[in-house]
């Protein structure tokens, strides 16, 4: 077997089929929203939405995710007969399952912590899990995201993250098909994506509105595939909305620069994927102050 990167714990219990301890582990209370994954290949398995206290010490849920993420089998160690839950994608164990769940199902899926990995729900897009968001589209999250184009990531990053009431930011490739992409292939033009940034706000402290606004005042729109002397596909000006309900104000918006003659270029399509940047991307003038940057970093100072 490769080397799995698990912690001991982590070993005993996914490939030696060990318990960990009730009340003394990572999960069991945890009342965060977001995704549980497989530790070693990342397959989706269960949600927050589905997860409850069973007073048991250990992270209960009715259900999983997907039905056919799991197997079952007949575990009669310990002197009982219990149904052992494993994960399909690694083979891994993850714990047992039981009829006394409550309602709507009546199961109480009792899962080790050290077989998970917690993906909160701000962190699922960065993370290459924006198609479940769909789970969390009726939950009062305090926050909202949308990925954005506009040219250099780093510049449009380094802009948005000085206003106030983004949360937190992340570069990386959206719009595209090409799956995982990296930046010199990006650069190329071939694999359709686009320089983005992932935008995580407060629309309690900014609005959708005014985020758009930002974004427009500090990027040209009327130019197709271009930004200042950056020419290329992945330059171009781009929204990807990850809720419907944000289409209408994102075409309000548009709709108004058209009336006062402005060229409008802009992609706008529901967001289908975020492939994070490489890490020396990430806050890329931070690091590097006095980097390229196409942007005019004051310009926030006109809001």
């Amino acid at each position: 077997m490769k080397n799995e990167n698990l912690t001991q714990l982590q070993y005993y219990v996914f490939r030696q089929c060990g318990t960990e301890p009730p009340f003394n582990n990572e999960y069991w209370n945890n009342k965060k929203h977001g995704i549980y994954v497989d530790i070693v290949t990342g397959a989706v398995l269960f949600s927050s939405l589905d997860k409850f206290d069973s007073g048991t010490g250990w992270p209960s849920f009715t259900k999983p995710v997907h039905e056919d993420a799991i197997t079952q089998c007949s575990d009669t160690s310990h002197g009982m007969v219990r149904t052992e839950v494993r994960s399909k994608s690694s083979d891994g164990h993850l714990g047992h399952v039981f009829d006394d769940g409550p309602a709507p199902t009546g199961l109480r899926y009792c899962i080790n912590s050290a077989s998970l990995k917690f993906i909160p729900v701000e962190k699922m897009i960065e993370e290459g899990y924006l198609e479940y968001m769909s789970l969390f589209e009726g939950t009062n999250l305090p926050f909202e995201q949308i990925i954005l184009g506009g040219g250099c990531f780093w510049g449009v990053e380094a802009y948005l993250k000085k206003v106030k009431g983004v949360i937190d930011t992340a570069v990386g490739y959206s719009g595209g098909l090409a799956k995982n992409p990296d930046y010199k292939t990006v650069c190329s033009g071939i694999t359709g994506h686009a320089e983005t940034v992932l935008v995580t706000f407060d629309p309690k402290v900014i609005t959708l509105e005014k985020i758009l606004k930002h974004f427009y005042s500090i990027h040209n729109p009327s130019t197709p595939n271009r930004q200042g002397p950056d020419i290329g596909t992945q330059y171009r000006s781009a929204i990807f909305y990850v809720s419907d309900r944000q289409k209408h104000t994102i075409d309000e918006i548009i709709n108004k620069l058209k009336e006062s003659g402005i060229t409008v270029t802009t992609e706008v399509t529901k967001a289908k994927n975020f492939y994070k940047a490489e890490e020396y991307h990430q806050d890329y003038l931070t690091k590097n102050p006095g980097g390229y940057c196409h942007i005019n970093l004051n310009k926030i100072h006109e809001f």
